[in-house]
């Protein structure tokens, strides 16, 4: 495979105006001028009137950018390996962008990986299999946080956010975490490193608090009916459900793209 061209350089087809750009993808005219803007689609030959003149890679170029970026939004990490990818595959870098679509792929299945490994843990310490701290005397907040680490106001922002409610010591009032604690604590850490928002984890903790025992990894992607959905991380497996079907999508995509710009010889 080898397309390393400029996508400007692609001729043979009709001139396209930026409404019809916007309207084969479903987006506002203003977006195709960002989009161009932020060097997601290659350079755009001008009239001598001074009107953008897009020709079809041009707007392939356009559906791959959408289809990177369409909600729901994933985390920094994995917008910007789509975002690389999108640039490489505007400049006209097309090898470059196709190995950098299945970079972003391992990726996300890794991210796949680790949310599922996280949810895993969590049912096996509900369920008592996972070896626990029994041996470990009462920590301060300090203490703790060294522990696992973590930082001190980590654990003000999940006691605030009704994740933990550590016991006070009756007469200095310090908080005193026990082995209990801290393994909720490893829990918590685990899943809100491998991607769970805070609203997602406490949805699970309000159920485990109330004595529920089975399935509690199911809740970590199920919202209440009253729930506001504000974030991808509030759904993190379904989100990366679809992205990893969308990076898929890309790198079919981009073969597609590569066969229009470097067409193979016909016999």
């Amino acid at each position: 495979m080898s397309a390393e061209k400029g996508g400007g350089d692609f001729q043979g087809v009709g001139i396209l105006h930026t409404s019809e750009i916007a309207t084969e993808v479903g987006v506002h005219p203003n977006t195709v001028r960002l989009y161009e803007e932020w060097g997601y689609l290659p350079q755009i030959p001008r009239s001598a009137s001074g009107y953008r003149q897009f020709n079809t890679i041009h707007l392939e170029q356009m559906k791959l950018a959408r289809l990177a970026f369409a909600d729901p939004y994933p985390g920094r990490h994995v917008r910007r390996s789509l975002a690389n990818l999108v640039r490489l595959a505007a400049s006209g870098a097309y090898d470059r962008a196709f190995a950098a679509a299945h970079d972003h792929q391992t990726l996300v299945m890794g991210e796949s990986a680790q949310a599922a490994a996280a949810a895993g843990y969590l049912q096996r310490w509900v369920d008592g299999t996972v070896q626990a701290d029994e041996q470990l005397p009462p920590l301060l907040s300090g203490q703790t946080a060294d522990l696992l680490q973590l930082t001190k106001d980590t654990l003000r922002h999940w006691e605030r956010n009704g994740l933990i409610t550590p016991p006070r010591d009756p007469g200095s009032g310090y908080r005193l975490y026990g082995a209990e604690d801290v393994g909720r604590l490893r829990v918590l850490r685990l899943l809100t490193r491998a991607g769970y928002s805070t609203m997602a984890v406490l949805r699970m903790v309000r159920s485990l608090d109330l004595g529920r025992r089975a399935n509690l990894s199911q809740l970590l992607d199920l919202p209440a009916e009253d729930e506001d959905v504000i974030y991808a991380s509030d759904r993190w497996q379904t989100t990366l459900r679809i992205h990893e079907q969308r990076a898929s999508q890309i790198i079919n995509h981009l073969k597609q793209m590569i066969m229009l710009v470097d067409p193979p010889d016909k016999a």
